[in-house]
């Protein structure tokens, strides 16, 4: 039997800190597993579920975007320990009733963590509520399309905002972005904005794609891969499975992060008998502990090493056929690294000259180099130069299109690549609007939209009538919370289609509704021609079906292509040039249209159901060529660059606790970096936490300095941790009040959760510090 939801939030008094893990998984990681299944879904749907993770015919986890073998036999137990927790939370045997609305009036929801909302269970009924009401209300579907249509027709397009979660599957997010843009607004932000956008814009104007070069396969052939600004252990632990085994093959990992993350260190493989008994495999063979923000000083370092390599032993380094066939600016990069200020890089970095140039010696030794990241690369404001610096050392030993090399940056959701892949992006390109248009026989906007930066703006400018959100919990997950949720509360109409409560549910608009759908795991059978299934990209660019087969905990639930099918209808009426019914009946009919307007998807249907699906084109990857605007991979100078806090301040990075994903709170168990039972922690270095005349575990206020204003958060709790010096870390979303909107990567406007200058005053109880102030 599940257990109930907890009555009980969050009591930042029990704190728990024990000392850091220094491995991965292993036996506890499997006995969480199943006691988080067995808690919130009970055994029957756990075990049912358990045993479709990731198979084929199976559902894609609705975790990470980590890929699976397409040439090798999966394993039985395809899913790591945050994959079942994820799974868990899904197919939860708790319920959200109207009648557990009417007991929770809005007054008290909104003193609830997102812990606490979201452990409630699954939401079984579309609610709304008007203004002047207390509480949210049952309403028919009906009614609900109705509320929606009447909204946004009384409206203009450019204040409506479609927003969309990284979970949303293909067909579902094709059919999105294709109401928008019928409506006539490309405003459509989404999660990509918020983390991997500032890849995007690094990769597209140097090698032609905005996704990573490497297949899963690649990792067998890699003689060097270095693991960049991500926590593998925690936020995509599969990762750890294909490093373990390229480690043991012989390969070198080099791991660069600000903190000791345990899984850099050790794997203890939960699919061996090894691994249950404790036994762990090494991962990293080279740790860099590096300053946040000095990933740039350190690039820009390799790259001058390599290069002064290639002069005194010229034709071993630099792979000069490639750069003369197919690249371009090659000069300019290496004049610009001819020379190197070692006292800058050594501060920026935090690192030795002998650290650096030890590492340096497995890049010049390579002759198949894979460079990984994720998001502590992306949220700070020189993010895109970082990202364009390692397609600088890529380009330099031609590390693109042969086994064991290229780009890797790791998705952390599951269908957020596929998402802008189908369209969601609100700077689309012509050649998919003049797709759109020619398929469909509308007339899309050519003006760019709101990204997520700028939909936030919105809000504060009162720029947002309507706001639909596809998944996701856009007030915890932006910047400026307060502001956002105050920018939210005025709009007219906000829509969230959901399977669990959350915090933007109780920041609503003026009229909210809460449209309750199936999720991954839920049986989609209520259609003419019997069950449905949907499609997903993962981060290595296959797309493969996936298919839930538990029975849904209400039969009041309607899957996200009805959702988004019969808005379009009370929107832009049923006679409208686009059959809706006929997409939402059958989702064979969403795959020929995306078949006929994106290029890679052609004969969709079919590919889409082969056993393994199908890999999409990536010219970098498939043949050595990039289509960029000049036809050639483009090599780039920047200058040097670092995050220097004002005197008395540290550099703030967010993270995620071992118990979450993104804005998803599992539990409150960090188990790896020994924090349990509380999230408002700062963790600090010693040494910084002495100079600045605290103690560990003293109770203080946040305050964050940026171009002249200060934003506070209040009640964190310092840690003494081995974290680099000068910098800190704090949990997301908690300390997103403190990024003010303009702390933004340039290019990309991804915020700079991983940039903020902070200081630290004792905590006091003045008039209006809050906790989630």
């Amino acid at each position: 039997m599940h257990r109930p939801a907890p009555k009980d939030d969050i009591n930042e008094d029990d704190l728990k800190v024990g000392e850091p893990k220094h491995s991965a998984a292993g036996l506890k990681a499997v006995m969480v597993s199943m006691e988080r299944g067995f808690s919130e879904a009970g055994p029957s749907r756990t075990l049912r579920s358990m045993l479709r993770i990731n198979q084929r015919g199976g559902f894609d986890c609705p975790g990470c975007a980590w890929p699976e073998s397409i040439t090798g036999a999966r394993k039985p137990a395809e899913f790591c320990e945050n994959g079942a927790k994820a799974v868990a939370e899904e197919a939860s045997a708790r319920t959200v009733t109207p009648q557990w609305w009417e007991q929770h009036p809005i007054s008290v929801l909104r003193d609830k963590t997102e812990y606490w909302l979201g452990s409630q269970g699954r939401i079984t009924a579309p609610m709304i509520i008007r203004p002047g009401d207390t509480h949210y209300k049952p309403i028919s579907w009906a009614e609900a399309f109705a509320t929606i249509g009447e909204h946004v027709n009384a409206s203009t397009p450019d204040k409506c905002v479609f927003y969309t979660s990284g979970r949303t599957a293909n067909e579902t997010a094709f059919m999105y972005q294709l109401l928008a843009r019928s409506l006539g607004t490309n405003n459509l932000p989404d999660c990509s904005n918020m983390c991997h956008e500032s890849s995007g814009s690094a990769l597209n104007p140097t090698i032609g794609i905005g996704k990573g070069t490497v297949s899963l396969e690649d990792f067998d052939h890699a003689e060097l891969i270095f693991v960049v600004g991500q926590n593998p252990g925690t936020n995509h632990p599969r990762m750890l499975s294909a490093l373990a085994d390229a480690r043991k093959r012989g390969a070198k990992i080099v791991a660069v992060n600000p903190l000791p993350e345990a899984g850099f260190f050790g794997f203890k493989d939960p699919q061996t008998v090894g691994g249950m008994l404790g036994k762990s495999s090494e991962i990293s063979s080279h740790f860099l502990q590096i300053k946040v923000g000095g990933d740039l000083a350190l690039f820009q370092a390799f790259g001058h090493l390599l290069l002064a390599e290639e002069e005194k032993n010229p034709g071993t380094v630099v792979d000069q056929a490639f750069i003369n066939e197919v690249t371009d600016g090659f000069a300019a990069y290496k004049s610009a690294r001819a020379e190197i200020d070692w006292d800058a890089t050594e501060e920026a970095t935090g690192l030795t000259r002998t650290q650096i140039t030890e590492v340096a010696r497995l890049l010049i030794e390579s002759k198949a180099s894979i460079f990984c990241w994720a998001l502590g690369l992306t949220q700070q404001p020189h993010s895109v130069p970082t990202l364009k610096e390692i397609i600088n050392l890529l380009l330099l030993q031609g590390n693109f299109g042969k086994p064991g090399a290229g780009a890797c940056p790791v998705r952390g959701h599951s269908n957020v690549q596929g998402d802008r892949t189908m369209g969601i992006w609100e700077k689309p390109t012509e050649q998919l609007l003049e797709a759109l248009d020619a398929e469909f026989g509308i007339d899309s906007p050519r003006a760019h939209g709101y990204d997520s930066t700028e939909a936030l703006d919105a809000f504060e400018n009162n720029d947002v009538d309507v706001f639909v959100s596809m998944g996701g919990n856009f007030a915890l997950a932006n910047s400026e919370t307060e502001l956002l949720e105050a920018g939210m509360q005025r709009a007219k109409l906000t829509v969230h289609i959901s399977t669990k409560p959350n915090r933007s549910h109780v920041v609503h608009g003026q009229t909210s509704l809460i449209l309750p759908t199936l999720g991954r795991t839920d049986k989609d059978d209520k259609h003419p021609k019997g069950a449905q299934f949907l499609s997903v990209e993962d981060s290595m660019s296959v797309i493969h079906s996936t298919q839930g087969r538990l029975t849904p905990v209400s039969e009041h639930l309607l899957a996200e292509p009805v959702i988004v099918a019969r808005m379009a209808q009370a929107i832009l009426g049923d006679d409208h040039v686009i059959d809706w019914r006929a997409m939402a009946d059958d989702y064979d009919v969403v795959r020929d249209h995306i078949a006929r307007v994106l290029p890679g998807f052609e004969d969709f249907n079919r590919r889409v159901r082969e056993r393994n699906g199908f890999v999409l084109p990536n010219a970098p990857r498939d043949s050595r060529s990039f289509a960029t605007d000049i036809g050639k991979g483009r090599f780039t100078v920047s200058p040097f660059e670092a995050l220097k806090p004002p005197a008395g301040h540290l550099i703030l990075q967010t993270m995620r606790s071992h118990d979450q994903y993104n804005t998803t709170f599992y539990g409150l168990d960090d188990r790896y970096r020994g924090i349990k039972d509380g999230r408002r922690v700062i963790l600090i270095h010693p040494d910084d936490l002495q100079e600045m005349g605290f103690a560990d575990r003293d109770l203080v206020d946040v305050i964050s300095t940026f171009g002249g204003t200060e934003r506070r958060a209040n009640r964190f709790r310092l840690v003494s941790y081995p974290t680099a010096k000068g910098c800190a870390a704090a949990y997301f979303p908690e300390a997103n009040a403190l990024v003010h909107r303009g702390l933004v990567a340039r290019e990309s406007n991804t915020p700079g959760f991983k940039a903020m200058s902070v200081r630290f005053v004792p905590h006091t109880q003045q008039p209006g510090a809050t906790l989630d102030s």
